[in-house]
């Protein structure tokens, strides 16, 4: 059997070249994302600025809930969404510890006025393991900087600067300089830092010091007694999370993109491999008859199949590795890139990964030549031949039942995400699709034979070659079916991803556009603008209203989840924010707002997730992990492209990350001149648009965030265009002897390749039309559940789409076909 089975190896290239690539492409993308997963699972960053503090108590990163009760109780944990922070007081609980030496309070804050600095305590200098080389301490009133950012503000001990803080613009003298630093500082006074960080009372994290002797673990316990579970007490790796609190979101992103999106790539690639293996024994049916002609048994066909897969699965798969590492290496370089993962977070290169994505190709191979051979080695060996020569019309009873029971549960999964709103719907999305995908190739031969039914009657329109087409087609519906599938894959996955972003773009753009009435909008970089702006913005002369906007994050919880959202933190008199921006209200009245935090206004698709309404209460953790119970007094239609939570700006600020104005909105006064204003308005540092420009640049900002979308749609889709292309490669080059015996019956070459080209028209016209119905069957519930409107597709993807399509199928099947015409067909056959 296994020298059988290198034989067939050897003198069928072009089949099992075909299964190789579908095995090569498969362990590219599982190995991809287990090591996305794998890296999400266990990503660390090394301790840079609390190297040498041995311990660290640092906040938790994520909020949790408990839902359940006794057997059935469960704990929901979820990241913050911003920068968690604990009450500052704990390091006077730490340091009365007897192994303590040390613990002081770590405070971090934005600083603008010499460039772009961070604020830090003195007492925190400890961490840094640097002093003043120049000048003293800083006290009231003054200021320690580094040298570069000292000569950047042509400044000098003993002179002024003025800084602007979260907590105030003032001027500081500079006390001293310290040695020269890696990151521009500027150190404060304990008692200012905390009044300018924007959350007195507050730190980051408390850094622990031990006395002389005092051992790591020893100290750890010491502080874990002192906190008593009011924080985490972190040593080693650890040290490096509470220098980077991102990383329990990035953690949780990895996780998510390598174990959902994951999911679905193997089950896709798994769905791949498998067909290209069945129709590659498929085209081996003759062969396997003559064997059971010469008294070969079931059992040997079995294994000789089983012995090809062993020869070409493992080895396709080891070099799928390589490109896999690769590709992953690259998707996390750029998470990196957008600030979506922490620097210093690396790929987490295992051998899970790597043996998952060959056992799957094996597998997968295994399981689908042992499907394919079963019917054929089973035949007598007196009728092998006779039934291999005729193609079945009709899947199995167990291949229908399978495929209706995929197609119902697609329908039953889009009913669901049809009443579902939000992440819970979109996380349906891909099921519905799966579950379709798998029906139309389970059904593939029933589905093909009516698509030539009815696309046969405008072939025959076009002479000899289409009548051919049309027969053929109709003849060999399998052949077909093994074409399409891989087609509807592209087109249902890639349109389902790509077409459900354009959708939230869209929605979100056109919601924007309604929205923001301001006739000015100031923006700037950096963390946030200076703490003066929205005070000196309304002393301008021309200005009727100015509301500052501070963009923040916050957790809610619907039922027994909890789900990020977008939170808008606005000041000024909440009666004022028609002028500047028009939220839809629904239903109460947002002039109800308090600035205490007891109240909130919220969109109306988060209302629907989370069940509140005007009157009820939403449990919400802010930015920095602090909870609230506020009450709805408003719901709101324009949330999901401005906010889906409305909160006055002194109940968001000082748990925000930056506790600074994003941008600051400005109504005219009657009559004034827009130009006289806008100019007014203009600082260094600022940027003064209008409304217009104002929309455009939020419909840019939009466009980056459905990145990560697009690179999954083009791996999947990409995946399934090359196992497409494949697939028709592997076809038309089992079709020698029918293409031969065409040109010996008189049919021209010209010919042949026109009949070639109207099937593979039929089949990208049938691939698209069902894989554009799945898609749109997907998308309805879908756009609705994330937008409250139908879906929106650009015109120019899907014929976009349509055409890369066509070419894919007209180049995969007339390359092959004039390669085989060129041979004189008496030698052929």
């Amino acid at each position: 059997m296994n020298g059988l089975a290198r034989a067939s190896v050897r003198f069928r290239p072009a089949s099992f070249a075909g299964t190789f690539v579908a095995l090569f492409f498969a362990a590219v993308v599982v190995s991809a994302c287990g090591m996305l997963l794998q890296t999400g699972l266990t990503a660390h960053v090394a301790p840079e600025r609390y190297a040498h503090v041995p311990v660290v108590v640092a906040p938790h990163p994520a909020a949790r809930i408990h839902a359940g009760h006794g057997d059935d109780a469960d704990t929901e944990e979820e990241p913050l969404t911003g920068t968690p922070r604990l009450d500052a007081g704990l390091a006077a609980r730490v340091a009365a510890e007897p192994g303590v030496a040390t613990a002081v309070a770590d405070t971090a804050f934005p600083v603008q006025g010499a460039g772009q600095l961070t604020g830090r305590n003195w007492a925190a200098r400890v961490v840094d393991g640097t002093d003043v080389v120049r000048g003293h301490a800083p006290g009231a009133g003054e200021v320690v900087l580094d040298p570069a950012t000292a000569r950047a503000a042509h400044t000098a001990p003993g002179r002024t600067v003025t800084l602007d803080a979260p907590g105030g613009t003032a001027a500081y003298r500079v006390a001293g300089l310290t040695a020269p630093a890696g990151a521009p500082t500027a150190y404060f006074a304990d008692a200012t830092a905390d009044r300018l960080s924007g959350h007195p009372g507050f730190a980051d994290a408390v850094a622990v010091l031990g006395r002389p002797g005092v051992s790591t673990d020893h100290l750890a316990d010491q502080v874990r007694h002192a906190v008593r579970g009011a924080a985490d007490v972190r040593t080693g790796d650890g040290r490096g999370a509470a220098e980077q609190p991102q990383l329990a979101q990035a953690r949780e992103m990895l996780t998510a993109l390598g174990g959902s999106f994951g999911g679905i790539a193997t089950a896709t690639a798994v769905f791949v491999v498998m067909g290209t293996v069945s129709l590659a024994i498929g085209q081996r049916g003759r062969e396997i008859a003559l064997l059971r002609a010469v008294g070969a048994t079931p059992r040997q066909i079995r294994r000789t199949v089983a012995t090809e897969a062993l020869l070409v699965a493992p080895v396709a798969g080891a070099a799928g590795i390589l490109p896999g590492i690769a590709l992953a290496r690259w998707w996390l370089d750029q998470l990196v890139r957008k600030d979506a993962v922490p620097h210093g977070v690396t790929l987490a290169v295992g051998w899970i990964p790597m043996v998952s994505a060959v056992g799957a190709g094996l597998l997968s191979a295994l399981v689908a030549g042992r499907l394919a051979a079963r019917r054929p080695a089973k035949a007598r060996p007196s009728a092998a031949l006779g039934e291999a020569a005729v193609e079945r019309r009709r899947p199995g009873v167990v291949r229908t039942v399978l495929g209706t029971a995929a197609l119902a549960g697609g329908v039953a999964l889009a009913v669901v995400a049809a009443h579902t709103t939000g992440d819970d719907a979109a996380s349906v999305a891909l099921g519905v699709v799966f579950c379709f995908m798998v029906g139309v190739a389970l059904l593939g031969p029933v589905v093909a034979w009516l698509a030539s039914a009815l696309l046969g009657i405008p072939l025959r329109a076009g002479g000899a070659p289409g009548e051919l087409a049309a027969a053929n087609t109709r003849a060999n519906a399998r052949r077909l079916a093994s074409a399409i599938t891989p087609l509807v894959l592209v087109t249902a996955f890639t349109g389902t991803l790509v077409w459900m972003q354009s959708s939230v773009v869209h929605e979100s753009s056109r919601q924007i556009r309604e929205g923001v009435v301001a006739d000015q909008v100031i923006g700037g970089s950096g963390p946030g603008l200076p703490s003066g702006t929205v005070a000196r913005a309304a002393r301008t002369p021309g200005v009727d209203t100015a509301l500052g906007v501070l963009r923040s994050g916050a957790l809610y919880r619907a039922g027994g989840s909890l789900n990020s959202t977008s939170v808008l933190g606005v000041d000024g008199d909440p009666a004022a924010l028609p002028r500047v921006l028009d939220l839809g209200v629904r239903e109460g009245s947002l002039a109800a707002l308090t600035g205490d935090g007891r109240t909130v206004a919220v969109d109306t698709l988060l209302a629907g997730t989370a069940k509140a309404h005007v009157g009820h209460r939403i449990s919400l953790w802010l930015d920095d992990g602090t909870q609230l119970r506020p009450t709805v007094v408003a719901v709101y239609s324009r949330g999901l492209g401005l906010g889906s939570l409305l909160l006055p700006h002194s109940a968001v600020a000082p748990h925000a990350t930056a506790a600074l104005d994003t941008e600051v909105l400005v109504h005219d006064a009657p009559g004034a001149d827009p130009g006289a204003v806008r100019h007014a308005l203009g600082a260094p540092g600022l940027t003064v648009t209008d409304r217009a420009g104002y929309r455009a640049q939020a419909d840019r900002d939009l466009e980056l965030n459905s990145w990560a979308n697009r690179v999954m749609a083009t791996v999947l889709g990409g995946f399934a265009a090359v196992a497409a292309a494949n697939t028709l490669v592997m076809t038309v080059l089992d079709r020698r002897r029918e293409l031969a015996l065409l040109r010996l019956a008189g049919t021209t070459r010209g010919q042949v390749l026109r009949m070639l080209r109207a099937e593979a028209l039929l089949v990208a016209v049938t691939g698209l039309g069902i894989g554009g119905a799945i898609a749109w069957t997907t998308l309805v519930p879908i756009a609705r559940g994330l937008t409250g409107a139908t879906p929106y597709i650009p015109p120019a993807q899907p014929l976009a789409l349509a055409a890369a399509t066509l070419a894919l199928t007209l180049a995969s099947t007339s390359l092959p076909a004039r390669a085989l015409l060129r041979t004189p067909p008496s030698v052929t056959t």
